[in-house]
């Protein structure tokens, strides 16, 4: 697969991964990072690699296809973000709550047992 179809591919995943953020899908949306994960690594593989003994050149159309593609790749990640980032962000308050409510009935004993 060219690296021009990998990133058309990661593209539609990323679109999809917003629908899942604003939906609240979140194991839909692990699935899907899971997947463009894949494609970025054999992305990566393909960029190295390139043509035996040269690089490969893109036509101006291509690198053209190529940039916008990434944009919209960055954009989506940003509209994922901030559907993400709030939801994370009470993760954190909800486990790190835990942890004190933990080391409270560690240093006091639980309040529960009187």
């Amino acid at each position: 697969m060219s690296s021009l179809a990998l990133l058309q591919q990661m593209s539609a995943y990323s679109t999809e991964m917003v629908d899942a953020a604003r939906a609240n899908d979140w194991d839909r949306l692990t699935r899907l990072e899971r997947q463009v994960a894949s494609l970025r690594d054999r992305l990566g593989v393909e960029e190295a690699l390139g043509f035996p003994g040269r690089p490969r050149q893109m036509s101006e159309d291509e690198r053209k296809k190529k940039v916008a593609l990434i944009r919209r790749i960055l954009d989506d990640d940003k509209e994922v973000r901030v559907h993400t980032e709030p939801w994370m962000d009470n993760v954190r308050q909800l486990l790190s709550g835990g942890v004190r409510q933990r080391n409270v009935r560690a240093a006091y004993g639980d309040p529960e047992i009187g």
